[in-house]
């Protein structure tokens, strides 16, 4: 798939990011936006994985650390095919598949349930370390916030998987640089995560979140190392590709009106026209 399909593709996630929170009255559309680029690499490019064989045991596994972030999730995962489209419109309605946060006891195709922050990489952990006590060829995949990293969890999970070289992982964070509260190096800086990954003996990769071509080159290197876990540090921009949400972190839990709505989807039918 060329850079140009998947940049439409993450510009219809954005579009159902905006539809789901729109129609739950509630969500987190900011660290959702600020990854639909990772999310379409990783359902369209990156992973083994099929739709229509949802226990394949050797399929890639995908953990989102940052379960808030599902919006974006449910996005990708619906535009690979898992479900359709009128699906996003009962996010967060009671019954609903598409649960506030990930949940594998109800949506198909979901590898892990995530939400409370600095868990789900352990979960990948677990994962990596399975396929290679199992013979397996998968790789495992999880996504976590910048600020997800001020939980401790994260840093017992990496200290784990680097001491267990497990070349089978490799973790993503969203470096947007806020959090519910504000700038994250303004809350309790979480800076430098390169060094503090390194020192955990992990193999570090940097990545503009936004571009298929940068995102395209740190995957391609991450497959390639051996004998350490990788992360990939990627530069994005919360709240990206609506005017009045980028940048500013009061747009990280809430819905928009339907003024905001209208305004939020005109912005995305502008970026899409360009594409």
């Amino acid at each position: 798939m060329n850079m140009q399909e998947l940049q439409k593709i993450a510009n219809q996630v954005r579009k159902d990011i905006i539809i789901e929170v729109f129609h739950a009255k509630a969500g987190h559309p900011g660290g959702s936006l600020s990854a639909a680029e990772i999310f379409t690499w990783l359902y369209f490019e990156e992973m083994n994985i099929d739709p229509s064989r949802l226990d394949d045991p050797d399929r890639d596994r995908f953990v989102l650390s940052k379960g808030h972030a599902c919006p974006g999730l449910y996005g990708a995962m619906c535009e690979r095919g898992y479900f359709d489209r009128e699906e996003l419109k009962t996010f967060r309605h009671i019954g609903t598949r598409l649960q506030g946060h990930p949940s594998m006891r109800n949506l198909p195709g979901v590898d892990m349930s995530t939400g409370s922050l600095g868990q789900g990489i352990s979960a990948a952990v677990g994962m990596a370390l399975a396929a290679r006590v199992n013979g397996r060829k998968y790789r495992t995949y999880t996504l976590l916030g910048d600020g997800e990293l001020q939980e401790g969890q994260v840093w017992e999970a990496a200290m784990f998987a680097g001491a267990k070289k497990l070349d089978n992982l490799c973790v993503i964070v969203d470096n947007n640089n806020l959090q519910i509260d504000g700038a994250i190096d303004k809350v309790n800086s979480p800076y430098p995560i390169d060094q503090k990954f390194e020192a955990f003996n992990f193999h570090v990769l940097h990545a503009d979140g936004h571009d298929f071509e940068s995102l395209a080159g740190a995957f391609s290197r991450a497959r390639e190392i051996k004998g350490q876990p990788t992360v990939i540090i990627c530069r994005t921009i919360k709240g990206k590709g609506v005017s009045f949400m980028e940048n500013v972190a009061g747009w990280h839990g809430k819905a928009p009106n339907a003024e905001e709505y209208k305004i939020a989807m005109e912005d995305l039918e502008r970026i899409g026209e360009t594409l």
